[in-house]
Order: structure tokens, then sequence, then C-alpha cells
């Protein structure tokens, strides 16, 4: 595998590699540098080989670009190597960005089979992230047709992505979903949900994953600002690493929230996630609306699921593909003031929370890992037998 990731924060390179060498695939996963003193280790079975190029977290496309293109050189000599001491059957490459696929160039002419599996759509993602032009979005739709070409195989992580890609020209027939859903064996929901301000006095809300502007998390802080002196011992924790922390930790100072809007730059690890995760009373999702967030079903919500955690969340297309008005409280996007009274709605009606959850756990009986793994399998050894 090739991923431009953390390979210890990242729960679906993390999920389809250890669900893959549980199976008895002997699986090597190359990522930027992230440990540094540590550059190759071993966790769940999967054989994690850290490269010499370090991740790249800012506001420019130029660094960024730097930096992939760095990535993908270096991932390409690892792969002529294993390619050479041992025969690759399998390349599976997660995007961002697409190009990534050309790392396993030279392995496909040897015969190996490739995959680019598709996290977020670049078109949408990039063009929201750095405000592109036309001629930059056609851009990028080409560097998507282009890679696609070089892999055997597209994974997509929902429906709706996928019906982007086919109408953009990529063969349905080439196409796979494997959604992105929590490992089962990590994200267990407990027994007993606190549906009430904790004993500390404290109504908890929480969002973790990347921080950035385009997931909406100055919207949250905004909102959650607004409820101040309505709701009795609220907190926001903010847990993750991203390109805007500093950002909105100057915010949640301007608003006068710095005592209640707690932030983790850090993150979480995936180990630790649930235990935290479960003693919130409130998952809030802040997508923004766009072409990238009209695309994406967060992988937060459904660990927020996972974990009997209700969620407020915006009516977007892929989310609400999904989940029906009875799973999750909806409000509508970019809206502060909406998502300031679904909070305090959730906040006041511990009911319609406890039905929720009730509700919402029909999304993971119908899509969760228990299917979503095994279908990952049976596609990895029908791709093998072609």
């Amino acid at each position: 595998m090739i991923a431009y990731t953390n390979y210890a924060f990242d729960a679906r390179v993390r999920r389809e590699a250890e669900t893959l060498a549980a199976h008895g695939y002997d699986v090597v996963c190359l990522t930027p540098r992230n440990r540094g003193n540590q550059p190759r280790f071993r966790l769940g079975g999967v054989d994690i080989r850290e490269l010499g190029v370090p991740k790249y977290r800012g506001k420019s496309s130029l660094a960024y670009l730097v930096s992939y293109l760095r990535f993908v050189l270096s991932s390409a000599a690892v792969c002529a190597r294993l390619q050479l001491t041992r025969r690759l059957d399998v390349v599976h490459v997660h995007n961002l960005p697409d190009f990534l696929v050309c790392a396993a160039l030279l392995p496909r002419i040897a015969g190996s089979k490739v995959i680019l599996d598709v996290h977020d759509s670049v078109p949408e993602t990039f063009a929201t992230k750095f405000d592109g032009s036309s001629m930059m979005l056609k851009a990028l739709c080409l560097e998507e047709r282009l890679s696609a070409l070089i892999a055997h195989r597209v994974i997509c992580v929902n429906q709706p992505q996928r019906e982007t890609l086919v109408a953009r020209g990529i063969p349905r027939s080439k196409t796979f979903i494997s959604m992105n859903v929590p490992d089962p064996q990590i994200f267990k929901s407990p027994t007993v949900r606190r549906m009430r301000p904790g004993s500390d006095g404290h109504f908890n809300l929480v969002y973790h994953g990347t921080m950035v502007t385009r997931l909406g998390v100055d919207l949250i802080i905004r909102a959650v600002a607004r409820l101040h002196g309505r709701i009795p011992g609220l907190r926001l924790h903010l847990w993750g690493q991203g390109d805007d922390v500093a950002e909105f930790q100057r915010l949640a100072g301007e608003l006068g929230a710095g005592e209640y809007v707690l932030f983790a730059p850090q993150g979480v690890p995936i180990e630790e996630l649930p235990g935290r995760l479960a003693e919130m009373d409130l998952g809030v999702v802040g997508n923004r609306s766009s072409a990238a967030g009209n695309l994406m079903l967060p992988v937060k919500l459904m660990e927020y699921v996972a974990l009997g955690v209700p969620v407020v969340a915006p009516r977007l297309r892929t989310i609400r593909h999904y989940f029906a008005d009875d799973m999750v409280t909806y409000y509508d996007a970019e809206n502060i003031d909406g998502m300031a009274e679904a909070i305090y709605t959730a906040y006041t009606r511990p009911e319609l929370r406890s039905r929720q959850i009730e509700q919402a756990g029909a999304f993971l009986r119908e899509y969760g890992w228990e299917r979503q793994g095994a279908e990952l399998i049976d596609f990895y050894q029908r791709l093998m037998e072609n």
C-alpha cells in the first residue's frame, strides 16, 4: 500500500491494511515520515515503512505539489526494489492525490495489479481548498482520468462519489465501493449511554479529525459561542491536526470562548478514541456546502453512530443519501444559527437523542465493516484471479 498519511491515525488505511493482513496477505504500507526516529515498524500485522519525505501541512499548493512529487519518486523507488526482491501481487494506492498511482508504474508493467483508492475526489477537494479556476478544475479532472487509466480498479467510498466519477468518464465496471465505516473491533458501542450532562455538570460536544476551514470547524466554534449561557456547562472538544488550528484557537479567543472550547491539536490515537468519544454527549459535523462537501460521508459521523453518540449534521447530499431525518439532527449547511438551534434542540430533548441513536444503528447494520471487509477480501481475490 502507498498512502500520503500518518498510518497510526488513518482509520481507513489501517482498517483495509489490517483486514488484508488478518486474511493472510503480506502487507507493506509506504507513508511519509511521521515518527522520524522509527521509520519502520509493525502495527496490526502490517509492515509500515516511513520514507524520508515529511508530510507537508500548510496552504501553499506549490509546496503540496513538491511534497507529493518527492513522495511519488520515493515510493516508486521502494516499489521497484520490492518488485525485484519479491513479486508484488497488488499495489494499492490511497489518494490524495490521485497521481500517487504513478509510483506503481513499474510493478504494473511487470504484471502487478494496481488499485486506486479514492478517499476524496481530487477535483472537488483541491478546487475547494485552493479556490481553483475553471482551468485548474479541468486539469484536476484530467489528472483523475489519467490516474484511473493506470489503475486496474478504482475504489470509491460511497455511491454519490461513484456516480460523480462515472459521469466524468471512469467506466462503472472499473469501480468498486468500499465505504469508510468504523472498524467494529475498535469502535464498539457501550452497553450504557449517558443521555444527560455528566456528573461533572458539563454537556460535552465533540468534533475530531482534520482541523480545516473547509470542514466548518470555525462554524462549530461560532455556533457554540452563541449557545454560551443557554446550555449550562457547555464544552466543545476539538481533537485533531490541520492547517487552520492556530486560526481556530485565535477565533475562540476573540469570541471569549477559550475556557469552554478545548483543543487537542495532537489528536487522539485510534486505540484511545472510542473511550474518549463515548464520554461525549453530542457529536457535531460542520462541513460546508461545496462540491467536495456534498460528496463526503464524514467518517467521524459514522464513528459517533457506532459508539452511540447522537449527531448534529448539515443537510448535504451524501449524508442525506445514507441518513434519514430520524437518525440525526439536521441543520442547513453553513447556517450558524441553525447549527446552534440544532445543538440546543438535542440538548433539551434527551428522548430525541436516544431515539436517533437507535435509528442510526440501522446504517451500520446495513453497511458495517462486517459486510465491507468481507467484500474487500472478495474483491482482492477476484482481482488477483483475473
